[in-house]
């Protein structure tokens, strides 16, 4: 198993522009905001940080907190690009923007893993506003796009409107992925691509509770029977939870071993501007053909 460093790179509409002191200063398009990140340990190249706004996180340890804004804002949104995917940024309750920057390099390199597939069939697992979903189908997979938020999905789907992508092969379900990758299974389904990004915790739309360290080796072993020796790849990430990465890989490496491939696993970063540090911000494990 190898241990491998994803590493996101600034974009257009996206940078890291420095971190430091627990936390970052982030750019969406034309607008910067200050989030906390308690991995930045160290010193900011900067201590002069001009931001719309900040998110200032409550005293207790389930994510609370709010925005304070210091400059005008669209409180409903405004458009961001990511190649060919155009989706909506928002100031959320949860501290992000709705979308989770990191992946960029997750997107290009599941892209490239269909190269030379026609039509691949790919499933987006707690997929979120759908960036993922759009990227994947904005290469040519026919997608299923899952998560138990009817609000996240509609979202998602806002997403492919603003995209041009309305009319693509998705299927947009409001549902509790353990529960659907378990039918799958006993459909006798099969993808070419599965990526999932699973919360720590979460309710189902039938109030069904997800935990992290319960739920995963059940869900890999279920994504493990849509697989075959035709498929291409199966990616995993983790945030937010006491987890090595090397916890991870081995759970996928003893599920898919039958498979061949490769198994990697390993940290998600993104590069910050100032000074091209690198700022870790998740693990991951995947499996790949």
């Amino acid at each position: 198993m190898q241990l491998v460093t994803l590493t996101g790179e600034p974009w257009a509409d996206y940078g890291l522009i420095d971190c430091g002191n627990g936390r970052k200063l982030e750019r969406y398009g034309d607008y910067r905001f200050i989030r906390p990140e308690p991995q930045a340990m160290w010193a900011p190249a900067s201590d002069a940080w001009d931001a719309h706004g900040e998110f200032v996180p409550g005293s207790d340890e389930d994510g609370g907190g709010r925005w304070q804004y210091h400059q005008p804002t669209p409180r409903e949104g405004w458009p961001l690009n990511w190649r060919e995917v155009t989706f909506t940024a928002q100031n959320t309750p949860f501290r992000h923007l709705g979308f989770f920057p990191d992946m960029a390099p997750v997107w290009d390199w599941m892209r490239g893993k269909l190269d030379g597939a026609h039509a691949p069939e790919c499933m987006n697992l707690f997929g979120y506003t759908g960036v993922g979903t759009l990227a994947l189908s904005a290469a040519g997979a026919n997608m299923v796009h899952v998560d138990a938020s009817k609000k996240s999905v509609e979202a998602a789907r806002n997403n492919a409107i603003l995209s041009g992508m309305a009319d693509r092969p998705i299927r947009w379900l409001v549902e509790d992925a353990g529960k659907f990758v378990a039918r799958e299974v006993r459909r006798g389904r099969r993808y070419d691509g599965i990526l999932l990004d699973p919360p720590k915790y979460g309710r189902g739309p039938g109030k069904e509770i997800w935990q992290l360290e319960t739920g995963l080796p059940q869900l890999i072993a279920d994504c493990r029977q849509l697989l075959d020796e035709n498929s291409r790849f199966c990616f995993l990430t983790v945030y937010a939870v006491r987890m090595s990465a090397l916890a991870i890989g081995e759970l996928m490496r003893q599920h898919f071993a039958d498979l061949g491939g490769t198994i990697e696993c390993g940290e998600l970063t993104v590069r910050e501007e100032a000074r091209g540090l690198l700022l870790p911000t998740a693990i991951f494990a995947r499996w790949s053909r």
